[in-house]
């Protein structure tokens, strides 16, 4: 409880501090449900993309090794040399409750024809478009990551708001506010009940003619 006057001056600005507290705990309540409803998406997306880049790597060394047995590892390697792709990352940044949280895109440019089409087949196409995937795939679970890291925090500060005003701020403010209000009524009560003494006083000292 807080070492005031008990006045109604005070009164009125404790009471417009409970209201403020009251708002706030309201608002970050509301704030943290949706951080963590946005962080269990993100949580539950982050799972399915982990198990697309181990598919999909899977997918592209088992396209890579079936090249190599059809191709040979000297042709792989001289296909490899020949091949001219650039991959672009471009971050991004989107805003959730005031948190700054990633966007990765992956884009890519392809200068061709970078090898012969014949004796490659269409497996060395399929283990480059496999790769191509996979780094796609591991931008987006690297986003879902960070992304994940910074609303954690986001909601663990959050929290400690909530409690802050839930269990300090706001009891501490309304029992102020209370003892306030019993200080000024029991100064009034005292003051009524000076006030009748002394008009009962004045009244008694008409009848003795004084």
């Amino acid at each position: 409880m807080r070492r005031v006057p008990p006045t109604k001056t005070q009164l009125l600005k404790i009471k417009e501090e409970l209201d403020l507290a009251r708002l706030g705990h309201d608002l970050l309540d509301q704030k943290r449900n949706i951080l963590i409803i946005e962080l269990l998406t993100l949580v539950d997306q982050a799972v399915d993309y982990q198990e697309r880049i181990e598919k999909s790597l899977a997918a592209a060394f088992g396209s890579l090794e079936d090249a190599v047995l059809h191709m040979g590892k000297r042709n792989i390697l001289s296909v490899t040399q020949g091949i001219n792709i650039e991959a672009e990352i471009t971050l991004k940044q989107r805003r959730v409750m005031g948190v700054s949280i990633p966007v990765v895109e992956t884009d890519y440019t392809e200068h061709g024809p970078y090898f012969s089409l014949i004796g490659t087949g269409f497996r060395i196409d399929e283990a480059m478009s496999n790769f191509k995937d996979t780094l796609k795939t591991a931008g987006r679970l690297a986003e879902l990551k960070v992304s994940i890291m910074r609303l954690a925090r986001e909601v663990k500060k959050t929290i400690r708001k909530v409690n802050a005003l839930d269990k300090i701020a706001i009891p501490d403010l309304e029992e102020t506010h209370t003892h306030i209000s019993n200080r000024l009524e029991e100064n009034e009560r005292d003051m009524l009940i000076l006030m009748k003494r002394v008009k009962a006083r004045l009244e008694g000292g008409r009848r003795n003619g004084i």
